[in-house]
């Protein structure tokens, strides 16, 4: 009994120590770092013994490291809106049911909804000092080319510096196209079967067999010269449409320049933390890097064992040292809580032209970006706030990044929306060793609007189960990829459905090699109807919402497109040249 007694003692003194560590810093400043497309595999912290990255390293030396932190999705758009507002992207209609499940141009009018609440504005709301700085790709405007109704800034961010859209080989001369393999693919048949039925028509006219007018002829001959037409200065313009950088709601280089790209988010980044050193600020600082196409400042480049992709992690990883060092400069570190993840797991199907590859690493696990093996989900996951969370620790439970949601709004004391699921969790109680168990029994994997796959966490067992309804169908057939295609998509012949499920223990088997069956695991069938169950009650959960990625959404549309000059001209401006450049040290 006097044993028991000082257990139950020591807990309570151990949670009231963290109760008065959490609150000893009253609205701690947030700098959420997350890398685009960077594989779990590509880190020294989990695995790596080839990359430097000794400034990431050190939040895991210094914080905690997730091992099974999920991205919500596993392609940028849909998992950003997850992490931005803590609920899976299929209750904001950032999930799409066509093939396309990402915003692909500048003028598209789909984009996150006003009615989502972010943490941005609800720590803005708190007197926090907020900004983005980075990639966006959620979205820009709805109506008109000047409404901004999804711009960074009508979502709770006091201040803007990066890409509307995302980074894509386009953007750069000489990188080839994501598009154009595509657009051969889907216009060959459309063209064919157009000039044939147009060579057909002046035939059958000729020869007297059918009346045509010529008026006719001449009407669907004009529609098919405009939409060609269109279609050769768009993608022939892509570069200045598409890729430009902004400032607030100003646009300051049009097309976007490569040059010491990441040294000037850097830069802005820095300046940003100077500015607020007197009052809580929320810093995202969403990286380019490593998403395609690649680039490097001349300091990294060709420095690292992993060609152009090493480089930009490398670079990626002194930015991510930068930031700390200025928050040691200005004694910050005991007040700020410093996150670092990627969107998604690394894009296998990365090759440049030349054959080199541009993709990253996901370790162990099987699959990458766009697809829900764990390749593609599961990605860094590391926090530091010193003498808060442990130092050091290491947390195999699953989490998820929506959980950041829940855990800062917390923090900065704000109130979390009542009118709406949150499917987030907080995670201080997992970080700071008062509990040992996630709060995640079940997390739910979309591929686009399509429910791929589910996990399970049973609360009385160590078990991890994954049950796939679906899985993509890999291009060569015995490759880890959709080569053929890119990326994988998530219907029709593109994917093979299982009946009965396939069935995996991520706790006995991460790299997902052998599904189980009734033969091989007795609670096969148990574990089937738990997570149907799970999957029913979700199901009631969800309720219809307009989606943002449907075709209407995702198409361009001219009268939106955001232009520094005038389409005539090329929609060029650059006012970011001059500058005095950062040092790299």
């Amino acid at each position: 009994r006097k044993k028991m007694g000082l257990l139950l003692l020591l807990i309570i003194c151990q949670c009231a120590i963290n109760s008065i560590k959490t609150h000893s810093v009253l609205k701690p400043n947030i700098i959420l770092l997350m890398a685009d497309d960077l594989g779990i595999g590509d880190l020294g912290c989990y695995g790596n013994r080839t990359l430097r990255t000794p400034n990431i390293d050190r939040l895991a030396e210094e914080g905690v490291t997730l091992t099974q932190h999920i991205a919500a999705s596993p392609l940028c758009t849909p998992s950003r809106a997850a992490f931005l507002t803590g609920r899976y992207p299929i209750r904001s209609g950032m999930a799409a049911f066509s093939r396309v499940g990402v915003f692909l141009f500048s003028a598209s009018s789909g984009g996150l909804p006003s009615e989502e609440v972010t943490f941005s504005k609800l720590l803005k709301q708190k007197g926090y000092a907020t900004a983005l700085i980075g990639k966006w790709h959620l979205g820009m405007n709805c109506e008109s080319s000047n409404d901004f109704c999804h711009h960074p800034l009508s979502h709770g961010f006091d201040y803007f510096y990066g890409l509307p859209v995302t980074n894509f080989r386009d953007c750069k001369p000489g990188q080839g196209s994501v598009f154009l393999k595509g657009i051969q693919k889907d216009l060959v048949i459309p063209v064919q079967i157009a000039g044939i039925a147009l060579v057909s028509l002046a035939i059958v006219q000729y020869i007297g067999l059918l009346k045509v007018p010529f008026q006719a002829l001449g009407y669907f001959l004009l529609i098919i010269t405009i939409s060609l037409v269109i279609l050769i200065f768009f993608f022939y313009h892509f570069r200045h449409l598409n890729c430009f950088l902004m400032r607030d709601h100003q646009i300051i280089q049009q097309p976007l320049s490569y040059e010491n790209l990441t040294l000037r988010l850097t830069k802005e980044a820095m300046h940003f933390i100077g500015r607020n050193t007197d009052t809580p600020f929320l810093l995202v600082l969403s990286y380019l890097h490593v998403h395609t196409a690649l680039y490097a400042s001349e300091k990294f480049r060709g420095k690292s064992k992993h060609g152009l992709y090493g480089d930009a992690v490398e670079e990626m990883d002194w930015s991510v040292g930068q930031i700390l060092d200025v928050l040691e400069k200005h004694n910050l570190n005991g007040k700020t809580l410093v996150y670092f993840t990627s969107d998604q797991g690394a894009h296998v199907e990365e090759i440049s032209s030349s054959g080199e590859v541009h993709g990253g690493y996901n370790g162990i696990y099987k699959g990458g970006k766009s697809t829900n093996w764990e390749g593609g989900i599961r990605v860094p996951g590391l926090l530091r706030w010193p003498g808060v969370v442990q130092a050091g620790a290491s947390i195999d439970e699953p989490t998820s990044n929506m959980d950041i949601f829940p855990t800062i709004v917390k923090l900065a004391d704000a109130q979390l929306p009542s009118d709406r699921i949150i499917d987030g969790h907080d995670l201080l109680p997992l970080l700071q060793g008062e509990v040992t168990r996630s709060e995640h029994e079940f997390l739910f994997h979309y591929c686009n609007a399509y429910l791929n796959a589910v996990r399970w966490h049973p609360r009385n067992s160590d078990s991890v189960w994954k049950v796939f309804f679906f899985t993509p169908n890999f291009s060569p057939e015995d490759s880890n990829g959709c080569y053929d295609s890119h990326v994988c998509f998530c219907h029709g012949g593109f994917v093979t459905r299982h009946d009965p499920p396939l069935l995996f223990d991520l706790s006995r088997d991460p790299e997902e090699k052998f599904p189980l069956t009734p033969e091989t695991e007795s609670r096969f069938h148990e574990v089937l109807r738990a997570v149907h169950q799970a999957v029913d009650n979700h199901t009631r959960s969800l309720h219809a919402v307009p989606n943002q990625l449907s075709w209407d959404n995702l198409v361009w549309k001219p009268w939106l497109q955001l232009c520094c000059s005038s389409l005539f001209q090329s929609c060029y401006c650059d006012y970011e040249s001059g500058g005095s450049p950062l040092q790299v040290h």
